[in-house]
């Protein structure tokens, strides 16, 4: 299951779906496209532009060891957050490759007040 799939029709209306990105906004568009072309329809993600690291750096989200190469990543992050602002999950990994399941995330979707 795609993530732009993790939500079913009535946790739309209840959840939102961020990304952010280091890509500047042509790039995220671009991406946005190439999403739409595998799954037509309505891109159920808002997707985020930070080029300037400005989120990434205060969440201390860099990837330094990308960075040294003069490639500013960040590490993979999901954040659940309730509608307080309250951060109730998070998952960070070093490995690009290594994501949290869409499982895990409606886990700890379910255990949000």
């Amino acid at each position: 299951m795609e993530l732009q799939e993790l939500l079913n029709e009535r946790d739309k209306t209840i959840t939102e779906i961020l990304a952010l990105s280091p890509d500047k906004l042509p790039d995220l568009e671009k991406m946005a496209q190439k999403i739409l072309q595998k799954a037509p329809g309505t891109l159920d993600i808002t997707l985020l532009s930070d080029p300037e690291h400005a989120v990434i750096n205060r969440y201390g989200l860099l990837n330094e060891e990308a960075a040294q190469k003069g490639r500013n990543l960040p590490h993979p992050t999901t954040y659940v957050i309730d509608r307080k602002g309250v951060v109730r999950w998070k998952f960070t990994e070093v490995n690009y490759k290594v994501r949290p399941t869409n499982e895990m995330i409606l886990d700890a979707l379910k255990q949000v007040p």
